[in-house]
């Protein structure tokens, strides 16, 4: 334990921040700062793809679904290789390992959030659509006025469970030289060279209470949702006309 906090104590700020200001940022707050792009900047994508995927054009639901289905079933390191070589091939010139990763995440991502948008908009009852459809709206003033406002509050416990899930895929950044807090431990580990288990099991434990601390807020959320929904079920009933008593 006295090993732990002298690693901690010495190299703190290299863990939090990385070489900043002396080099690029990273560290922990690489690691949060890839997420949180990552995640705000797949979610239009997301929306956009679930929306294909539910549309009731062929042409533009069967390439949708071949995009989600292809990224979710390769592994993350492939594609982080296939964008890592791919990019400066198109752009010209080279890319940085940050920007490589983040657009990796945000491919990645917009993927399975896509299914999980799907699932918001699929499992709100099908009368919602309908009764907006009655209204006069189109089916894209539909999805957007009625469908979407409802199906993205519902699911922000799971958007926020993913978010702790892109935590865990920045690791993967440390085969381009991303500097985040895997790549930090590593350049501690190479300075003290005999205490390895030490520097990877303080990582451990400092990842542990980062996603620890995001999926209870998670649950909290999620419970918050459930209680405002209770809540509102309970005063609709409580308005609700009631019937007649018939006495024998």
């Amino acid at each position: 334990m006295t090993t732990l906090i002298d690693i901690l104590r010495e190299n703190w700020l290299l863990l939090l921040i990385g070489q900043y200001p002396n080099g690029p940022l990273g560290g922990i707050a690489c690691t949060l700062i890839l997420s949180v792009l990552g995640i705000l900047l797949a979610f239009p994508l997301s929306v956009l793809l679930a929306l294909a995927r539910l549309s009731p054009w062929r042409w533009l639901r069967a390439p949708a679904t071949a995009l989600v289905y292809v990224v979710r079933g390769v592994p993350l390191l492939m594609i982080i290789l296939w964008v890592y070589f791919l990019v400066p091939l198109l752009i010209g010139r080279n890319v940085s390992g940050f920007t490589t990763m983040l657009c990796t995440l945000v491919i990645y991502e917009g993927a399975y959030l896509c299914e999980v948008v799907r699932a918001g908009i699929e499992a709100l009852p099908k009368g919602q659509m309908e009764a907006a459809r009655a209204l006069g709206h189109s089916y894209l003033g539909a999805m957007r006025l009625v469908i979407l406002p409802q199906a993205l509050y519902n699911m922000l416990p799971s958007m926020l469970a993913q978010f702790v899930s892109t935590i865990k895929e920045t690791t993967l950044g440390y085969v381009i030289n991303v500097p985040e807090l895997t790549f930090a431990a590593n350049q501690i580990n190479n300075a003290l060279l005999t205490k390895p288990f030490h520097v990877f099991f303080l990582l451990a434990v400092i990842y542990f209470v980062v996603c620890w601390s995001l999926t209870r807020a998670a649950r909290e959320l999620e419970l918050r949702i459930a209680a405002k929904r209770a809540g509102k079920g309970a005063t609709l009933a409580s308005i609700a006309p009631q019937p007649l008593a018939v006495e024998p």
